[in-house]
């Protein structure tokens, strides 16, 4: 038996555009606040959300911004109920069946799962864990003593190198695992980067395979 094929494996998704067929933060916002309301948050936010298409504002400051507009002073119990109702009954439209299937497989195979995102993990730790993921691990809101939101994030922002540094908190040092790693953009490169198998935007034996 090959050293890597005694070691335990694990099995690392991101969750938007890999899981997903697409950015999920616009469409929790439009059920947790209404359409409306997120139109008048995102005339505020234009020149944010200019400058980082234009990559002229890192990832984490425009989340921060638009939290900030958005969410900011509302309680978190509020805000974990509509995200439990986000989970239950749109993610799983918005799901690639290729990515079920391919976590499918490596849970057949008895493979450690884990989600690890920059989306919020108030609506993807539901969503993932029901699903049977074994481990989430995603961006956090920090809370005021009284529970309400601050707009900033708690621990940091969860991409590029973070996504790194949060597995090897939960498993440890990299050489004692074999990770196959799935993402789809610049925030799961340092990610797809440490790992044994990396698959970037295509799952395995979906069209022409693009793995790194």
């Amino acid at each position: 038996m090959s050293v890597e094929a005694s070691k335990p494996v694990v099995a690392a998704f991101d969750f938007d555009g890999t899981l997903t067929r697409r950015d999920t933060l616009l469409p929790f916002l439009l059920h947790a606040l209404g359409t409306a309301a997120v139109m008048r948050h995102a005339l505020v936010l234009s020149p944010t959300l200019a400058g980082y298409a234009l990559g002229l504002i890192r990832n984490d400051v425009a989340k921060e911004r638009v939290f900030a507009q958005t969410i900011s002073g509302t309680g978190i119990d509020v805000l974990r109920d509509k995200a439990a109702e986000f989970a239950e009954h749109k993610l799983p439209g918005l799901v690639r069946p290729e990515a079920l299937r391919r976590f499918d497989w490596h849970r057949k195979q008895g493979h450690r799962c884990v989600v690890i995102s920059a989306s919020l993990e108030l609506y993807v730790k539901p969503w993932a864990l029901k699903t049977g993921f074994d481990d989430v691990m995603a961006s956090r809101l920090e809370t005021r003593e009284d529970g309400t939101i601050t707009g900033n994030l708690s621990g940091g922002n969860c991409f590029g190198i973070e996504k790194v540094r949060r597995l090897e908190a939960l498993l440890g040092a990299r050489s004692g695992y074999t990770l196959y790693a799935y993402g789809d953009s610049r925030g799961d490169r340092e990610l797809l980067s440490a790992a044994d198998h990396a698959y970037y935007r295509r799952m395995p034996g979906e069209g022409h395979e693009n793995s790194i």
